[in-house]
């Protein structure tokens, strides 16, 4: 992407000048004991202006995969850029994080209680100096996700398909899949693209893991788009030679009775219809359920909880 003249860059009240970093903090709360809580927002500007990219992780605290991922970024600085400016956020929820829970203390899902308010619950607040104090300054997000409980997301990028612009840039990323994913009300993703801005959302893996076959994707995918923005020039490790599979719309298969759950197919697996995947069985030798793929598909998340209720949510089967 064709460099800019120099101009003005200012974040959280400090401006950044070229060919400098800085750590800095986004201070929304504090704890109990009025001790601060902040959290931290790290600044690499080149001497040449460009794109300015946020990497983000931990928006739920118990989603340490995508923190991860940008631990190792900053670690190796892959994250000094040649041209523009990368931003790293790499735990959003930092109370979340210190819990190893989802939510924020407040029992909300800071996911959804975007854009926020000033004088709002504790979530809304996050929300609203992260789309006063930030979101205004970036061109380009990639959000980091996992699974939520014992799911497993097989690595994916999630936009609007009809978005032909962040399907592109889907690409660029280079994941195993692309899976068409309509705004939900009140995230992130929605509020950021309501002011113009390109969002991609990673999912991969599960809840308090570090998997280093996601964590891979995700480095590589934000290698992939650092080089074709023209931030970095990096070599790619893997998925070169690889072209994503593209996924219309998915559907979760939920157990149909409670008991032990076997999964016979694994993450990412592509089924065809009528194939068994899994089965259901009781403690006590006498029950057996063989649970059957509803359609041909992908395996895009996989229940790994040995034990499931009726209705629980075993595989999200996705379509191309």
């Amino acid at each position: 992407m064709k460099a800019t003249k120099n101009k003005k860059f200012v974040i959280l009240g400090t401006e950044i000048l070229p060919g400098k970093s800085a750590q800095l903090n986004l201070d929304v709360a504090k704890l109990h004991t009025t001790t601060p809580i902040l959290v931290p927002v790290i600044v690499e500007r080149a001497k040449i202006d460009g794109p300015v990219v946020l990497l983000m992780a931990g928006l739920h605290g118990d989603e340490i995969n995508g923190v991860e991922i940008i631990r190792r970024i900053i670690r190796k600085g892959f994250n000094k850029p040649n041209i523009g400016t990368i931003i790293c956020l790499p735990v959003f929820n930092i109370f979340g994080f210190l819990n190893l829970k989802r939510e924020l203390p407040d029992g909300r899902d800071l996911n959804r209680s975007f854009p926020g308010s000033s004088s709002g619950s504790l979530a809304s607040q996050f929300a609203y100096h992260f789309m006063k104090e930030i979101a205004p300054h970036v061109d380009y997000i990639i959000d980091f996700h996992t699974g939520s409980a014992q799911r497993n997301n097989f690595p994916q990028i999630r936009c609007v398909m009809k978005n032909t612009q962040s399907v592109d840039l889907a690409k660029i990323f280079n994941p195993p899949f692309i899976l068409n994913s309509e705004f939900i009300p009140k995230t992130i993703r929605e509020s950021v693209h309501k002011l113009g801005k390109n969002i991609l959302l990673f999912e991969g893996g599960k809840t308090n893991n570090i998997e280093e076959k996601v964590v891979e994707e995700g480095i590589n995918g934000v290698k992939n788009v650092l080089n074709h923005l023209g931030l970095r020039s990096f070599k790619i490790d893997i998925s070169q030679g690889r072209e994503p599979i593209l996924l219309k719309k998915s559907k979760w298969l939920r157990s149909p009775n409670s008991g032990m759950f076997q999964a016979i197919v694994e993450n990412g697996a592509a089924i065809k219809k009528g194939e068994v995947i899994a089965i259901v069985t009781d403690p006590f030798g006498k029950m057996e359920k063989k649970i059957k793929a509803p359609n041909d598909g992908y395996i895009i998340c996989l229940n790994e909880s040995p034990v499931v209720y009726k209705g629980d949510a075993l595989f999200h089967i996705a379509e191309d």
